[in-house]
């Protein structure tokens, strides 16, 4: 699959740093010609550069947000499992809210047992995930389309999560540390976050144990702003600390609910 293969390269290029038309024909079996259209997609998003010989990475602006389609692909199962794990949060009659992201979009398939669920969203996966399933009543906050995350930004997509009585919301965050709470790479996305973290219902954060500790750009609530962590693994012993401390549900695969 040509996404995956250039997500592949991607993740080759961050390990050797330059690498030559004829290696990557190599090493994925495919043809000169195929090799040079993922080149020449890959250079038109800003991710690679031609030089003499080969390709290298592109010099991205700082922070800037990795592309929807390679960070899809990493860490699946782990994912799988975390959109499982909280889709067992969600009960019959909710309007959920569901983040932009790769871990949060995977709740969509394990919801279909629930009945009168209304998911509110901002994210395009989460909306032709959803729509294919006619029990779920889907409400997509319009906005400013966002293309490294796929979804919709600004204030109309903040003035409709004004409006809607949220049950519950389901989180996504490039990054969670002790620090510095659940953060992202982008200040648009932040927005929206913020302003969901208003409202009266429990905060549920949605990552995979790759997250933790590398905190990112900007923060959008403290750890103590969450009601639950749901994960693939348990964190270190200082993150089960704090949860503990300011009353985090801990949700991981070992047990069910940590520190309820």
């Amino acid at each position: 699959m040509k996404i995956d293969r250039r997500r592949k390269i991607h993740e080759a290029l961050k390990e050797a740093h330059n690498i030559s038309i004829n290696d990557l024909c190599d090493m994925f079996g495919v043809s000169k010609n195929t090799i040079r259209r993922d080149i020449a997609d890959l250079q038109e998003k800003g991710i690679i550069e031609k030089v003499y010989g080969g390709i290298v990475l592109a010099d991205p602006p700082a922070n800037a947000p990795e592309p929807f389609a390679f960070r899809e692909g990493r860490n699946a199962e782990a994912k799988k499992l975390i959109g499982r794990l909280a889709a067992d949060l969600v009960d019959d009659g909710d309007v959920i809210y569901i983040d932009s992201g790769t871990t949060t979009m995977h709740m969509v398939p394990y919801l279909l047992d629930k009945q009168r669920l209304t998911i509110v969203t901002a994210s395009v996966h989460v909306i032709n995930m959803a729509v294919t399933y006619t029990r779920l009543n889907v409400i997509s906050t319009g906005g400013t389309f966002y293309a490294p995350s796929q979804a919709f930004i600004g204030p109309q997509a903040v003035e409709c999560l004004r409006r809607y009585n949220v049950t519950k919301a389901f989180l996504a965050s490039t990054g969670i540390s002790i620090e510095h709470g659940a953060t992202n790479t982008s200040p648009l996305e932040c927005e929206l976050k913020q302003s969901l973290m208003k409202k009266n219902c429990p905060h549920i954060l949605l990552v995979d144990d790759s997250k933790f500790a590398p905190a990112t750009r900007m923060s959008y609530c403290a750890l103590k702003d969450l009601e639950y962590v749901v994960t693939n693994k348990r964190p270190s012993d200082a993150y089960l600390r704090n949860f503990d401390e300011n009353d985090v549900r801990l949700i991981a695969p070992t047990q069910t609910i940590i520190n309820g």
